[in-house]
Protein backbone atom coordinates (compact mmCIF):
# COMPACT_ATOMS: atom_id res chain seq x y z
CA UNK A 1 0.00 0.00 0.00
CA UNK A 2 1.45 3.46 -0.75
CA UNK A 3 2.45 5.78 1.93
CA UNK A 4 -0.25 7.89 0.47
CA UNK A 5 -3.45 5.11 1.33
CA UNK A 6 -1.74 4.50 4.72
CA UNK A 7 -1.99 8.42 5.57
CA UNK A 8 -5.35 7.78 4.73
CA UNK A 9 -6.32 4.94 7.09
CA UNK A 10 -5.02 6.98 10.02
CA UNK A 11 -7.47 10.37 8.35
CA UNK A 12 -10.20 7.85 8.57
CA UNK A 13 -9.68 7.50 12.82
CA UNK A 14 -9.16 10.88 12.79
CA UNK A 15 -13.03 11.40 11.57
CA UNK A 16 -14.75 8.35 13.46
CA UNK A 17 -12.94 9.68 17.38
CA UNK A 18 -15.15 12.66 17.25
CA UNK A 19 -18.38 10.68 16.45
CA UNK A 20 -18.19 9.50 19.39
CA UNK A 21 -17.20 12.66 21.32
CA UNK A 22 -19.44 14.62 20.28
CA UNK A 23 -22.67 12.42 19.17
CA UNK A 24 -25.75 14.01 19.65
CA UNK A 25 -27.62 11.35 18.37
CA UNK A 26 -30.11 11.16 14.98
CA UNK A 27 -34.05 11.43 15.90
CA UNK A 28 -35.94 9.56 13.48
CA UNK A 29 -37.59 12.95 11.16
CA UNK A 30 -39.00 12.90 7.93
CA UNK A 31 -37.75 15.78 6.42
CA UNK A 32 -35.65 15.37 3.87
CA UNK A 33 -32.84 18.17 3.36
CA UNK A 34 -31.77 16.64 0.27
CA UNK A 35 -31.95 13.98 -2.40
CA UNK A 36 -28.79 12.79 -3.28
CA UNK A 37 -29.15 10.08 -6.61
CA UNK A 38 -30.77 6.98 -4.72
CA UNK A 39 -30.20 8.38 -1.37
CA UNK A 40 -31.48 11.21 1.04
CA UNK A 41 -29.86 13.48 3.73
CA UNK A 42 -32.27 13.88 6.69
CA UNK A 43 -32.28 17.24 8.85
CA UNK A 44 -31.03 15.48 11.84
CA UNK A 45 -27.97 14.11 10.62
CA UNK A 46 -26.83 17.26 9.00
CA UNK A 47 -27.46 19.06 12.86
CA UNK A 48 -25.83 16.40 14.40
CA UNK A 49 -23.22 16.83 11.86
CA UNK A 50 -23.31 20.60 12.10
CA UNK A 51 -23.16 20.14 16.14
CA UNK A 52 -19.93 17.94 15.87
CA UNK A 53 -18.37 20.70 13.41
CA UNK A 54 -19.32 23.31 16.08
CA UNK A 55 -17.20 21.20 18.66
CA UNK A 56 -14.53 20.66 16.63
CA UNK A 57 -14.44 25.01 16.11
CA UNK A 58 -14.48 25.29 19.97
CA UNK A 59 -11.80 23.08 20.12
CA UNK A 60 -9.62 24.68 18.25
CA UNK A 61 -10.64 28.31 20.00
CA UNK A 62 -11.90 29.41 16.94
CA UNK A 63 -14.87 31.48 16.54
CA UNK A 64 -18.51 29.89 14.93
CA UNK A 65 -19.34 30.67 11.54
CA UNK A 66 -22.72 32.23 10.52
CA UNK A 67 -25.28 29.54 10.58
CA UNK A 68 -26.02 29.74 6.91
CA UNK A 69 -22.59 29.28 6.16
CA UNK A 70 -21.95 26.20 8.64
CA UNK A 71 -24.95 24.19 7.26
CA UNK A 72 -24.26 25.36 3.41
CA UNK A 73 -20.14 23.41 4.16
CA UNK A 74 -21.76 20.41 6.34
CA UNK A 75 -24.42 19.59 3.81
CA UNK A 76 -22.20 18.97 1.24
CA UNK A 77 -19.56 16.99 2.78
CA UNK A 78 -22.80 15.18 3.73
CA UNK A 79 -23.41 14.89 0.06
CA UNK A 80 -20.31 14.21 -0.96
CA UNK A 81 -19.99 11.74 1.18
CA UNK A 82 -23.17 10.46 0.05
CA UNK A 83 -22.11 10.45 -3.51
CA UNK A 84 -18.96 8.29 -2.57
CA UNK A 85 -20.54 5.94 -0.82
CA UNK A 86 -23.40 4.85 -3.73
CA UNK A 87 -20.70 5.02 -5.97
CA UNK A 88 -18.05 2.68 -4.24
CA UNK A 89 -20.96 0.20 -3.25
CA UNK A 90 -22.03 0.22 -7.46
CA UNK A 91 -18.58 -0.60 -8.32
CA UNK A 92 -17.85 -3.07 -6.26
CA UNK A 93 -16.38 -2.02 -2.78
CA UNK A 94 -16.93 -4.12 -0.35
CA UNK A 95 -16.56 -3.70 3.60
CA UNK A 96 -16.76 -6.98 5.55
CA UNK A 97 -17.99 -7.18 9.45
CA UNK A 98 -14.78 -8.20 10.52
CA UNK A 99 -13.34 -4.84 9.24
CA UNK A 100 -15.73 -2.72 10.65
CA UNK A 101 -15.13 -4.28 14.30
CA UNK A 102 -11.27 -4.29 13.74
CA UNK A 103 -12.28 0.05 12.93
CA UNK A 104 -14.57 0.11 16.41
CA UNK A 105 -12.07 -1.88 17.93
CA UNK A 106 -9.62 1.02 17.36
CA UNK A 107 -11.89 3.68 17.93
CA UNK A 108 -12.99 2.11 21.54
CA UNK A 109 -8.84 1.88 21.92
CA UNK A 110 -8.22 5.74 21.09
CA UNK A 111 -10.81 6.43 23.93
CA UNK A 112 -9.58 3.98 26.53
CA UNK A 113 -12.87 1.81 26.19
CA UNK A 114 -13.54 -1.71 25.82
CA UNK A 115 -16.00 -2.70 22.85
CA UNK A 116 -18.76 -3.37 25.34
CA UNK A 117 -18.23 0.37 26.89
CA UNK A 118 -17.88 1.85 23.34
CA UNK A 119 -21.52 0.79 22.91
CA UNK A 120 -22.84 1.85 26.21
CA UNK A 121 -21.33 5.55 25.38
CA UNK A 122 -22.75 5.69 22.00
CA UNK A 123 -26.16 4.66 23.53
CA UNK A 124 -25.99 6.83 26.27
CA UNK A 125 -25.24 9.76 23.74
CA UNK A 126 -28.90 8.85 22.41
CA UNK A 127 -27.29 7.23 18.95
CA UNK A 128 -28.62 3.63 17.92
CA UNK A 129 -25.35 1.30 17.83
CA UNK A 130 -26.38 -0.06 14.46
CA UNK A 131 -26.54 3.45 12.97
CA UNK A 132 -23.10 4.20 14.32
CA UNK A 133 -22.01 0.91 12.76
CA UNK A 134 -23.09 2.08 9.15
CA UNK A 135 -21.77 5.57 9.99
CA UNK A 136 -18.29 3.62 10.51
CA UNK A 137 -18.82 1.18 7.45
CA UNK A 138 -20.07 4.42 5.16
CA UNK A 139 -16.54 5.82 6.23
CA UNK A 140 -14.79 2.71 5.64
CA UNK A 141 -16.25 2.48 2.15
CA UNK A 142 -15.30 5.73 0.82
CA UNK A 143 -11.60 5.54 2.13
CA UNK A 144 -11.28 2.07 -0.06
CA UNK A 145 -13.21 3.89 -2.94
CA UNK A 146 -9.93 6.74 -2.53
CA UNK A 147 -7.21 3.78 -2.20
CA UNK A 148 -8.61 2.41 -5.50
CA UNK A 149 -8.43 5.84 -6.66
CA UNK A 150 -5.11 5.81 -5.96
CA UNK A 151 -3.86 2.54 -7.11
CA UNK A 152 -5.00 2.18 -10.25
CA UNK A 153 -2.62 5.70 -10.99
CA UNK A 154 0.84 4.48 -12.64
CA UNK A 155 3.87 3.87 -10.42
CA UNK A 156 6.45 6.47 -10.10
CA UNK A 157 9.75 5.62 -12.39
CA UNK A 158 13.47 6.19 -11.20
CA UNK A 159 13.49 8.49 -13.87
CA UNK A 160 10.71 10.96 -12.60
CA UNK A 161 12.60 10.57 -9.18
CA UNK A 162 16.14 11.54 -10.34
CA UNK A 163 14.26 14.53 -12.07
CA UNK A 164 12.44 15.90 -8.88
CA UNK A 165 16.07 15.19 -7.12
CA UNK A 166 17.58 17.15 -9.82
CA UNK A 167 15.12 20.08 -9.63
CA UNK A 168 16.24 23.05 -7.84
CA UNK A 169 13.19 23.50 -5.48
CA UNK A 170 13.69 19.65 -3.85
CA UNK A 171 16.64 21.00 -1.24
CA UNK A 172 14.73 24.14 -0.24
CA UNK A 173 12.84 24.84 2.96
CA UNK A 174 9.20 22.43 3.91
CA UNK A 175 6.07 25.10 4.61
CA UNK A 176 3.62 24.38 6.99
CA UNK A 177 0.56 25.82 4.88
CA UNK A 178 -3.40 26.64 5.22
CA UNK A 179 -5.42 27.67 2.68
CA UNK A 180 -8.54 29.58 1.26
CA UNK A 181 -9.49 28.39 -2.70
CA UNK A 182 -12.49 29.71 -3.84
CA UNK A 183 -13.70 26.61 -6.43
CA UNK A 184 -14.69 27.75 -10.19
CA UNK A 185 -16.79 25.89 -12.03
CA UNK A 186 -15.46 24.36 -15.14
CA UNK A 187 -17.56 26.66 -17.63
CA UNK A 188 -16.54 29.90 -15.73
CA UNK A 189 -16.69 32.95 -17.66
CA UNK A 190 -14.05 35.96 -17.98
CA UNK A 191 -16.52 38.07 -15.47
CA UNK A 192 -16.79 34.60 -12.96
CA UNK A 193 -13.15 34.45 -12.73
CA UNK A 194 -13.28 38.31 -12.11
CA UNK A 195 -16.00 37.74 -9.52
CA UNK A 196 -13.74 35.25 -7.69
CA UNK A 197 -10.59 37.14 -7.80
CA UNK A 198 -12.66 40.40 -6.31
CA UNK A 199 -13.82 38.32 -3.37
CA UNK A 200 -11.17 36.44 -2.65
CA UNK A 201 -8.98 40.19 -2.39
CA UNK A 202 -11.78 41.10 0.00
CA UNK A 203 -11.06 37.97 2.36
CA UNK A 204 -7.60 38.55 2.32
CA UNK A 205 -7.76 42.01 3.61
CA UNK A 206 -10.11 40.99 6.11
CA UNK A 207 -7.24 39.06 7.26
CA UNK A 208 -4.95 41.72 6.99
CA UNK A 209 -7.20 43.88 9.20
CA UNK A 210 -7.64 40.88 11.73
CA UNK A 211 -9.48 38.38 10.86
CA UNK A 212 -7.89 34.93 11.54
CA UNK A 213 -7.49 32.91 8.78
CA UNK A 214 -8.51 29.28 10.15
CA UNK A 215 -11.90 31.61 10.79
CA UNK A 216 -11.72 33.00 7.28
CA UNK A 217 -11.40 29.42 5.39
CA UNK A 218 -13.84 27.94 7.57
CA UNK A 219 -16.63 30.97 6.58
CA UNK A 220 -15.42 31.29 3.08
CA UNK A 221 -12.96 28.39 1.75
CA UNK A 222 -14.97 26.16 -0.52
CA UNK A 223 -12.08 23.65 -0.12
CA UNK A 224 -12.29 20.18 1.32
CA UNK A 225 -10.68 21.23 4.48
CA UNK A 226 -12.36 24.49 5.31
CA UNK A 227 -13.79 22.82 8.31
CA UNK A 228 -10.24 22.05 9.94
CA UNK A 229 -9.43 25.70 9.47
CA UNK A 230 -8.14 25.23 6.17
CA UNK A 231 -5.14 23.46 7.17
CA UNK A 232 -2.94 22.10 4.48
CA UNK A 233 0.03 20.74 6.52
CA UNK A 234 3.74 20.42 5.48
CA UNK A 235 4.74 20.75 1.97
CA UNK A 236 7.25 20.45 -0.50
CA UNK A 237 7.20 23.63 -3.31
CA UNK A 238 7.53 20.60 -5.66
CA UNK A 239 4.33 19.07 -4.11
CA UNK A 240 2.44 22.45 -5.09
CA UNK A 241 0.98 23.76 -8.40
CA UNK A 242 3.80 25.88 -9.82
CA UNK A 243 1.70 28.92 -9.51
CA UNK A 244 1.62 28.41 -5.58
CA UNK A 245 5.27 27.50 -4.97
CA UNK A 246 6.28 30.71 -7.18
CA UNK A 247 4.46 32.88 -4.29
CA UNK A 248 5.25 29.90 -1.17
CA UNK A 249 8.81 29.86 -1.81
CA UNK A 250 8.75 33.68 -1.10
CA UNK A 251 6.93 34.01 2.15
CA UNK A 252 7.83 33.74 5.84
CA UNK A 253 6.01 32.30 8.73
CA UNK A 254 2.72 34.34 9.35
CA UNK A 255 2.77 35.85 5.47
CA UNK A 256 -0.51 35.37 2.95
CA UNK A 257 0.08 34.90 -0.76
CA UNK A 258 -1.80 37.57 -3.05
CA UNK A 259 -4.74 35.77 -4.61
CA UNK A 260 -3.38 32.97 -7.06
CA UNK A 261 -5.36 31.64 -10.23
CA UNK A 262 -4.98 27.93 -10.92
CA UNK A 263 -6.38 24.07 -11.02
CA UNK A 264 -10.06 25.78 -11.00
CA UNK A 265 -10.31 27.81 -7.78
CA UNK A 266 -8.85 31.30 -6.57
CA UNK A 267 -6.68 30.79 -3.89
CA UNK A 268 -5.11 31.99 -0.76
CA UNK A 269 -2.44 30.42 1.34
CA UNK A 270 -0.64 31.01 4.38
CA UNK A 271 2.84 30.27 5.14
CA UNK A 272 2.14 28.61 9.17
CA UNK A 273 5.57 27.58 9.52
CA UNK A 274 8.56 26.94 7.37
CA UNK A 275 11.77 24.43 8.13
CA UNK A 276 15.26 23.81 6.49
CA UNK A 277 15.67 20.07 5.21
CA UNK A 278 17.86 17.88 7.09
CA UNK A 279 20.39 15.24 7.53
CA UNK A 280 18.81 11.97 7.57
CA UNK A 281 21.53 10.18 10.53
CA UNK A 282 19.92 6.44 11.88
CA UNK A 283 21.86 4.10 14.63
CA UNK A 284 22.30 0.60 12.86
CA UNK A 285 23.45 -2.91 14.51
CA UNK A 286 25.27 -5.55 12.90
CA UNK A 287 24.14 -8.72 14.78
CA UNK A 288 23.63 -12.58 14.91
CA UNK A 289 20.32 -14.38 15.12
CA UNK A 290 18.32 -17.75 16.39
CA UNK A 291 15.52 -17.89 16.25
CA UNK A 292 13.18 -21.26 17.67
CA UNK A 293 9.81 -21.38 16.70
CA UNK A 294 6.86 -23.54 17.89
CA UNK A 295 5.35 -26.07 15.83
CA UNK A 296 3.17 -28.91 15.75
CA UNK A 297 6.05 -30.75 16.35
CA UNK A 298 7.72 -28.21 18.46
CA UNK A 299 5.70 -26.97 21.66
CA UNK A 300 5.92 -23.30 23.08
CA UNK A 301 7.85 -25.23 26.00
CA UNK A 302 10.26 -26.95 23.74
CA UNK A 303 11.03 -24.00 22.14
CA UNK A 304 11.69 -22.03 25.17
CA UNK A 305 13.96 -25.18 26.54
CA UNK A 306 16.21 -25.20 23.36
CA UNK A 307 17.15 -21.64 23.31
CA UNK A 308 17.87 -21.73 26.89
CA UNK A 309 20.00 -24.61 26.22
CA UNK A 310 21.61 -22.93 23.35
CA UNK A 311 22.40 -20.02 25.98
CA UNK A 312 23.81 -22.28 27.53
CA UNK A 313 26.18 -23.46 24.83
CA UNK A 314 27.13 -20.02 23.85
CA UNK A 315 28.43 -19.16 27.64
CA UNK A 316 30.24 -22.73 27.52
CA UNK A 317 31.65 -20.78 24.55
CA UNK A 318 29.76 -21.96 21.71
CA UNK A 319 30.34 -20.42 18.06
CA UNK A 320 27.33 -18.48 17.91
CA UNK A 321 27.25 -18.99 14.36
CA UNK A 322 27.49 -22.74 14.06
CA UNK A 323 24.65 -22.52 16.58
CA UNK A 324 22.62 -20.80 14.34
CA UNK A 325 23.20 -22.50 11.05
CA UNK A 326 21.86 -26.00 13.45
CA UNK A 327 19.17 -25.02 14.81
CA UNK A 328 17.20 -21.91 13.76
CA UNK A 329 14.45 -21.26 12.21
CA UNK A 330 15.06 -18.01 10.72
CA UNK A 331 15.50 -18.78 7.34
CA UNK A 332 16.59 -15.68 6.24
CA UNK A 333 19.87 -15.93 8.22
CA UNK A 334 20.33 -19.39 9.16
CA UNK A 335 22.31 -20.08 6.39
CA UNK A 336 24.72 -16.99 6.90
CA UNK A 337 25.54 -18.21 10.28
CA UNK A 338 22.71 -15.92 11.71
CA UNK A 339 24.39 -12.78 10.50
CA UNK A 340 21.99 -10.08 10.17
CA UNK A 341 24.13 -7.46 8.41
CA UNK A 342 24.03 -3.84 9.32
CA UNK A 343 20.25 -2.66 9.72
CA UNK A 344 18.19 0.36 11.06
CA UNK A 345 17.35 0.26 14.67
CA UNK A 346 13.68 0.14 14.13
CA UNK A 347 13.84 -2.47 10.98
CA UNK A 348 12.74 -5.11 12.94
CA UNK A 349 10.28 -3.76 15.85
CA UNK A 350 10.97 -2.59 19.02
CA UNK A 351 11.48 -5.83 20.97
CA UNK A 352 14.42 -6.49 18.57
CA UNK A 353 15.95 -2.82 19.47
CA UNK A 354 15.72 -2.76 22.68
CA UNK A 355 17.46 -5.84 22.88
CA UNK A 356 20.45 -4.84 20.76
CA UNK A 357 20.37 -1.44 22.59
CA UNK A 358 20.94 -3.26 25.68
CA UNK A 359 23.83 -5.21 24.54
CA UNK A 360 27.55 -3.90 24.65
CA UNK A 361 29.83 -5.65 21.03
CA UNK A 362 30.34 -9.36 21.43
CA UNK A 363 27.80 -10.02 23.99
CA UNK A 364 24.82 -12.16 23.71
CA UNK A 365 21.41 -11.43 25.10
CA UNK A 366 19.17 -13.78 27.35
CA UNK A 367 16.74 -16.02 25.56
CA UNK A 368 13.41 -13.39 24.85
CA UNK A 369 9.74 -14.11 23.06
CA UNK A 370 8.42 -12.32 20.89
CA UNK A 371 5.24 -13.49 18.52
CA UNK A 372 7.38 -15.41 16.08
CA UNK A 373 9.09 -17.70 19.09
CA UNK A 374 12.16 -17.55 21.08
CA UNK A 375 15.08 -15.80 20.52
CA UNK A 376 18.49 -15.07 20.93
CA UNK A 377 20.75 -12.02 19.84
CA UNK A 378 24.36 -10.83 19.43
CA UNK A 379 25.51 -7.76 19.20
CA UNK A 380 28.12 -7.64 16.70
CA UNK A 381 28.57 -4.00 16.04
CA UNK A 382 26.80 -0.61 16.19
CA UNK A 383 27.28 2.76 14.38
CA UNK A 384 25.73 5.81 12.84
CA UNK A 385 24.89 5.95 9.00
CA UNK A 386 24.29 9.33 7.11
CA UNK A 387 21.10 7.83 4.89
CA UNK A 388 20.54 10.89 3.66
CA UNK A 389 20.51 10.40 -0.17
CA UNK A 390 18.29 7.18 0.39
CA UNK A 391 15.62 9.41 2.56
CA UNK A 392 15.56 11.62 -0.19
CA UNK A 393 14.82 9.24 -3.11
CA UNK A 394 11.69 7.78 -0.82
CA UNK A 395 11.14 10.64 -0.21
CA UNK A 396 11.00 12.22 -3.69
CA UNK A 397 9.16 9.00 -4.54
CA UNK A 398 6.47 9.61 -1.67
CA UNK A 399 6.25 13.44 -2.70
CA UNK A 400 5.40 12.53 -6.81
CA UNK A 401 2.92 9.88 -4.99
CA UNK A 402 1.17 12.42 -2.76
CA UNK A 403 0.97 14.78 -5.86
CA UNK A 404 -0.38 12.65 -8.17
CA UNK A 405 -3.00 11.30 -5.94
CA UNK A 406 -3.93 14.64 -4.60
CA UNK A 407 -4.94 15.85 -8.10
CA UNK A 408 -6.42 12.49 -9.34
CA UNK A 409 -8.58 12.15 -6.32
CA UNK A 410 -10.02 16.04 -6.30
CA UNK A 411 -10.63 15.59 -10.57
CA UNK A 412 -12.13 11.90 -9.92
CA UNK A 413 -14.41 13.66 -6.85
CA UNK A 414 -15.28 16.12 -8.64
CA UNK A 415 -16.76 14.55 -11.81
CA UNK A 416 -18.58 12.23 -9.30
CA UNK A 417 -20.12 15.09 -7.98
CA UNK A 418 -21.10 16.68 -11.22
CA UNK A 419 -22.45 13.23 -12.56
CA UNK A 420 -24.60 12.87 -9.11
CA UNK A 421 -28.34 13.71 -9.15
CA UNK A 422 -28.75 16.49 -6.17
CA UNK A 423 -31.68 17.89 -5.08
CA UNK A 424 -31.27 19.91 -2.31
CA UNK A 425 -34.73 20.80 -0.58
CA UNK A 426 -33.89 23.84 2.20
Amino acid sequence: MHAFTTRLAAALLALLVPLLANAQGYQKMDEIVAIVDEGVILRSEMESSMQNVLNQIQSRGERRPPPQVLQEQVLERLIMNQVQVQRAEQTGVRVTDQEVDRSLSDVARQNGLSLIELRRAVESDGLDFNEFRQDVRHQLLTSKLTQRIVESMDEVTDTEVDMLLDSEAFGNDEYNLSQIALQLSPSASPSDIRAARERIVEIRQRILDGMDFAEAAVNFSDAPDALEGGEVGWRNLNTMPRQIADQVRNLEAGEISEPILGNGSVVLVRVNDRRPRGEVIVDEFRARHIMIQPSELVSPEDAQNLVEDLHSQLEEGADFAELAREFSDDERTANLGGLMDWFPESAYGQTIQAVCDSLDPGEVSQPFQTREGWHLIQLEGERQSDVTEEALRAEARELIVQQRSEEEIDRVLRQMRSEAYVEILL
